[in-house]
């Protein structure tokens, strides 16, 4: 190596010793530092609420845990209360949606880029950032418990930096630290702005744009506005929606099974619907007897679709026929092809049985074919027939032509579902989309093929993303096998048919919800029927 080489390795590792002789950690304790901070980590019984979500925190960035497993599992190992529980959600749930915006705020207030903080402190600055920015906690109260909780994991000199950062932090307020950090970024650049200001990942911001300019709503808006109001919309926590069985309880008897406490909202776009806070679900009785589930409205908007979309031809008669008189291997058959969990297939085969119609679910996890037969368990017992563990392009080849409605609820990226799953932003890629997409577009020609003449497909995700939605229906589409064969419907007219009255494109075909316009994840529904 060349003089110049070794000269700029020393004023590398300089800057690096300086830098963390100023967090309070010689360098020769950088090389221990996890050995030592996994050991201060075991998290002891009636542990406060700060050292939970701190470890949630580093659990989930080190282990790719999901947060709303994790969550649940520290605070009951904890013995926390109901009210340290909730703030521990708040404060992991808050930082991992704000991440965007929280980590470059705390790169300013420290003077250093990100990557020259000990990586172990990060976390106890981010959870301290949002309790001091975001929450309605006292300045000071929350600079003392963030070095406090420093403190008694690092030691002193660490605790000091932390301190120090701290300060600066609490010392300006969230919309100024806003203020600063946007203005940084060139005025052009308006997706990187509202990707730093709402805190997601640039490439999101652009597909979400993406995905309204194909949407149909309104031609003549301001999309980056719109973009705003859903980065915005996604970035609030969601309401528990439940989801009645058909007509297994009505919406007054499970209003009355809620504690006072709860509050209750009518659902906004389905009738089976009811939203709540501050209530367990897994407390309420009706859930218990699966006499209702837990399931997002724009779900249950795709389960309705598919149940009321007209049928012709074969599929008609074939439904039409379907008496209770007839043995069950004789009846018409509904197929929910990419079943797990089994909320929509719980809703889609109560709406059957009302028909006397026999639903088939499939779902190739076994571990999630277990919790689509939990689901469905409160229905009656010959609603659905069979819980497969196939592989959905299985269907087409296999049972062609054998079901008159087919769900084909397609694994996707979940970017629909943001609000539920906040880490998942920042562990999504743009290759998982392409990765993806090729599964999608066999699975809807399964379950095309799977379809008799006459019958409906419903292809779904829970991703408002034009790859992997209106693209992978319009490619399937366009191929001559299906050009002649199959016809797209408006999804546009079933859905004001049968839902509550909620905002529709202003163009007939298929339709995507978004969270600021209906307050439920974004769920892409096309209908299609097979001649």
């Amino acid at each position: 190596m060349n003089a110049q080489g070794l000269a700029g390795q020393r004023q590398h590792r300089s800057a690096k010793t300086l830098n963390r002789r100023a967090q309070g950690q010689e360098p020769h304790q950088q090389a221990s530092a996890r050995g030592a901070s996994q050991a201060n980590r075991k998290i002891p019984r009636h542990a406060d609420a700060r050292r939970v979500a701190y470890e949630a925190l580093l659990r989930i960035d080190e282990q790719h845990s999901f947060s709303n497993l994790l969550v649940p599992k520290l605070c009951a190992h904890a013995q926390l209360s109901t009210a340290d529980s909730a703030l521990v959600t708040d404060i992991v749930y808050g930082v991992l949606r704000w991440r965007g915006l929280i980590r470059p705020i705390i790169a300013a207030a420290a003077h250093r880029a990100l990557d020259d903080i000990d990586d172990m402190i990060v976390p106890i600055l981010e959870l301290g950032t949002y309790q001091a920015l975001w929450m309605e906690i006292a300045p000071h109260a929350v600079g003392a418990s963030t070095v406090v909780l420093a403190k008694s994991l690092y030691g002193k000199g660490r605790a000091g930096f932390v301190n120090a950062v701290m300060h600066q932090i609490i010392a300006k307020p969230l919309q100024t630290w806003q203020s600063m950090i946007v203005s940084r970024i060139d005025s052009h650049n308006q997706f990187e702005r509202l990707a730093v200001r709402y805190s997601h990942p640039k490439w999101i911001v652009e597909a979400l744009y993406q995905a309204w300019k194909h949407a149909g709503y309104d031609e003549e808006g301001d999309a980056m506005a719109v973009v705003s109001s859903m980065l915005e919309e996604d970035n609030q926590p969601a309401m528990v929606t439940l989801a009645r069985h058909g007509q297994a309880i009505s919406q007054e008897d499970l209003q009355a099974q809620l504690p006072r406490r709860a509050v209750v909202q009518e659902g906004l776009l389905s009738p089976y619907a009811l939203r709540v806070s501050g209530v367990n679900p897994a407390q309420i009785p009706a859930i218990q007897h699966k006499l209702v589930g837990v399931e997002d409205e724009g779900s249950q908007c795709a389960a309705l679709a598919l149940a009321h979309a007209s049928v012709e031809g074969q599929a008609s008669d074939y439904e039409q026929q379907s008496l209770a008189s007839m043995p069950i291997s004789a009846r018409a058959h509904w197929l929910d092809m990419c079943a797990g969990p089994g909320g929509k297939t719980a809703l889609i085969a109560s709406l059957a049985a009302e028909r006397n119609i026999v639903v088939s679910a499939n779902e190739p996890s076994a571990h999630r074919a277990n919790l689509v037969r939990s689901n469905i368990e409160g229905l009656p017992s010959e609603a659905v027939d069979t819980v497969y563990e196939h592989d959905g392009r299985y269907f087409g080849k296999h049972m062609r032509e054998q079901f008159t409605r087919v769900l084909v609820d397609a694994p996707c990226s979940g970017l629909g579902a943001l609000r539920r799953r906040p880490e998942a932003r920042w562990r999504k890629r743009p290759e998982d989309i392409d990765d993806l997409t090729q599964l999608q577009a066999q699975l809807l020609r399964s379950g095309i093929d799977a379809t008799m003449s006459g019958g409906v497909i419903a292809y779904v995700t829970c991703s408002p993303v034009v790859e992997e939605t209106v693209q992978i229906v319009d490619d399937v589409l366009a191929d001559p096998q299906y050009a002649q064969r199959v016809e797209r419907l408006d999804t546009t007219e079933v859905l004001r048919r049968v839902c509550k009255p909620m905002p529709l494109p202003n163009r007939p075909g298929d339709v995507t919800l978004f969270e600021h316009l209906h307050h439920s994840d974004q769920m892409f529904i096309s209908l299609l029927r097979k001649r």
